[in-house]
């Protein structure tokens, strides 16, 4: 039992290592692919990413077999033709694994031809070593091997005393590691009686309910990232297809494509943010500077204009005061652009969105104001909540996850600010945000 089990763990740990290496060697090959020229200062700036993330070892070579780039200053290969089996496999079309767990490290490589315009130029070689990974194997199966022991004594103990009544029960823990290796993490043992059986079940139910913490968390985070990173590819979408239609100057034009650059560096700010957090398992900390609202209103309204102008709908802005407040320029851009969408989205053809910046006491307060069709009164308790839609088959039909509001929500309370709701079905939707306004470096004490 403790060899199954411990095989069932690495098998576990082996297919997660897979998928991310394949991702990773899938991801060099794509980036190889687009290079103009093989060499090695080439190859080494596409891959710097890679190399980064805990990569021991990075191999290129061309359709030859000649190692073109070697990550490994220290022993390099270069301008050698490699002798590694996996090369070969890979050179012959193949996508090439094998991990293998010794000594508390975890070695794991992964090969994968690379083409360009249907043609193989080549291939990439990825080494990893994991110690962290290994040290958790090792982990786990020592747990294993406890718990295993734990219930084999036990098995054998009671079977002698009451054999029928506590191999029932036993039975009936495993059943549950069944249903829960399978993915059940809703599972929990009932017991009954006051022994160790009793004991390890309330153990059993912990570690689950715990699983299922991380696994929602997990869930969380790739839902989270998925619509974070869909706001600035749609603003890069909608850029590029005006700049298509040519039919604007070249001044405007060139305003279009520094636009574009913009999102793409916000694009990449959002990936190193979500990287970070993906390697922490932890919630990234609050980043502050000091942020004019009125450019960043300006900004998402000229992101979304195409939008709004296919959708007949007209854009008021009044800007009172263009106020200071402390906040991460990505941060406010997310906030505005998902609520400005959101009055464009659900507006009535032919409507009014108006955008109101005002400052009341120390307050900047941001009005975002529709003519749409309005929420319901007992929905808007409710709009804030994680994937809860007002209209399931209104949000089908324009893309809506059910997750933009909770993410502004989110980002609006992190940075201190508060955000107030009032609608009316038929008339339309008005959303306040106030953030304090920063005056002086004393504001920040």
């Amino acid at each position: 039992m403790n060899i199954y089990c411990s095989d069932v763990s690495l098998e576990a740990f082996f297919n997660s290592k897979e998928a991310a290496m394949i991702e990773k060697c899938k991801s060099s090959s794509g980036e190889i692919a687009q290079l103009e020229a093989l060499n090695r200062n080439t190859i080494a700036n596409a891959l710097s990413d890679i190399n980064d993330e805990g990569v021991e070892r990075i191999v290129v070579t061309d359709q030859y077999t000649k190692v073109i780039y070697d990550s490994n200053s220290s022993n390099s290969i270069e301008g050698h033709y490699a002798l590694y089996p996996e090369i070969y496999s890979a050179l012959d079309g193949k996508n090439v694994f094998y991990s293998k767990y010794t000594n508390g490290v975890m070695y794991s490589a992964t090969a994968m031809p690379v083409y360009a315009y249907n043609t193989q130029i080549g291939c990439v070689y990825i080494i990893e070593s994991d110690a962290a990974q290994g040290t958790l194997i090792a982990t786990l199966q020592n747990s294993i091997f406890i718990i295993t022991i734990v219930l084999e004594a036990i098995v054998i103990l009671f079977s002698v005393i009451h054999f029928t009544k506590y191999t029932d029960r036993i039975r009936k823990i495993m059943g549950s590691i069944r249903n829960v290796r399978q993915g059940d993490y809703t599972h929990r043992l009932q017991m009954q009686g006051n022994d160790e059986l009793n004991d390890l079940g309330n153990e059993f139910n912990d570690l689950i309910s715990r699983l299922q913490i991380s696994e929602n968390k997990r869930s969380q985070f790739v839902s989270d990232a998925s619509h974070e990173l869909k706001t600035p590819l749609a603003s890069i979408k909608l850029l590029t297809d005006s700049i298509l239609q040519n039919t604007m100057d070249v001044e405007t034009t060139r305003e279009f494509v520094a636009d574009i650059g913009s999102e793409a560096d916000r694009l990449n700010r959002m990936s190193q943010k979500l990287l970070t957090l993906s390697r922490s398992d932890a919630s990234i900390a609050p980043e502050f500077e000091i942020t004019y609202i009125a450019p960043t209103i300006e900004r998402a309204i000229r992101m979304l204009g195409q939008i709004a102008e296919n959708s007949d709908v007209h854009i008021h802005l009044d800007v009172q005061h263009d106020l200071p407040i402390l906040i991460y320029e990505d941060d406010l851009y997310q906030v505005i652009f998902n609520l400005i969408e959101n009055g464009i989205k659900y507006n009535k053809i032919g409507g009014d969105l108006f955008i109101t910046l005002s400052s009341d006491d120390n307050d900047a307060v941001i009005t975002i104001r529709d003519t749409g069709v309005g929420i319901p009164k007992e929905s808007l308790d409710n709009i804030f909540e994680r994937f809860y839609r007002v209209d399931k088959d209104r949000s089908r039909k324009s893309g809506g996850s059910g997750l933009g509001l909770s993410i502004v929500n989110s980002i609006v309370e992190r940075n201190n600010g508060t955000i107030q709701v009032e609608s009316e079905v038929g008339v339309g939707t008005e959303f306040r945000l106030r953030f304090p306004v920063f005056y002086s470096e004393e504001d920040l004490k």
